[in-house]
């Protein structure tokens, strides 16, 4: 088991999809799960899963309060912090999908709060925990895409992961020397059980392995960020996409 006795936070991993997938992999692997979700039901019924080595609470990351507290009662049930995993983001969800000129600053700033402003207030917290604790620690951040690429009619989207993808290579430089990483997980086209988007044949033919990623697959790449598999990795993005990304205008 790579995550044997590791204490983890889980920040958006009660609902049918990758942050469920990943807590229930990460309890598989024998980690300690605190799983945080804006749906305490959801949030209940994924900590379940982990039997006596889970435990639900739920959150509204667009709180600072709220993420302090969880920060707190984290770390008191878990004996301290050894990996903080965020999940939450997104756009479709929340934001119409429109070219840059008709976003609403409030559309925009909701983008901000989701996708980039609250792993920086959960960074502020955890990392003094970790620099406490003096043995490092692991962030892994799922990231889009859309961080890499031109986002068309998903700007604010695009921008705050491609802000994420900055803000993990500031942290693996300014705390190595703490033996604390941070890795973000590139995410292509994922399907879940919870998407709005089911895949279509249009969406599928540009993707070169000719389909959607799982959850699973996601989790899977957590799990390696997490573990002592990628103990010489820090600050980079791991991407898994389809290839996607790289298909240029002459792919087949």
């Amino acid at each position: 088991m790579r995550l044997r006795a590791k204490r983890c936070l889980v920040v958006g991993g009660g609902g049918e999809g990758i942050g469920r997938a990943i807590t229930r992999a990460f309890g598989q692997e024998g980690a300690r799960v605190v799983v945080a979700d804006l749906d305490g039901d959801r949030a209940v019924e994924a900590a379940r899963e982990l039997a006596d080595r889970g435990l639900p609470l739920t959150v509204d990351v667009r709180s600072r309060a709220e993420l302090t507290g969880l920060v707190d009662q984290a770390v008191r049930w878990l004996g301290g912090l050894d990996v903080v995993v965020t999940v939450v983001g997104g756009q479709m969800a929340h934001v119409p999908a429109v070219t840059l000129h008709d976003i609403e600053d409030q559309d925009w700033d909701t983008m901000y709060e989701l996708n980039l402003r609250y792993v920086a207030r959960l960074l502020r917290l955890v990392l003094p925990v970790l620099q406490r604790q003096g043995r490092g620690g692991v962030i892994v951040s799922v990231g889009s895409v859309a961080g890499v690429m031109a986002a068309p009619h998903q700007a604010g989207y695009g921008a705050m992961k491609a802000g994420l993808l900055s803000l993990a290579r500031t942290v693996a430089a300014e705390y190595a020397h703490a033996s604390i990483r941070m890795n973000v997980i590139v995410a292509g086209a994922i399907a879940t059980a919870a998407s709005s988007n089911e895949p279509t044949d249009e969406w599928i033919a540009e993707v070169p392995l000719g389909r959607y990623g799982t959850s699973a697959e996601v989790a899977a790449a957590a799990v390696y960020l997490a573990s002592d598999d990628a103990r010489y990795m820090t600050g980079q993005q791991l991407v898994l996409d389809g290839g996607v990304s790289v298909r240029g205008p002459f792919s087949s």
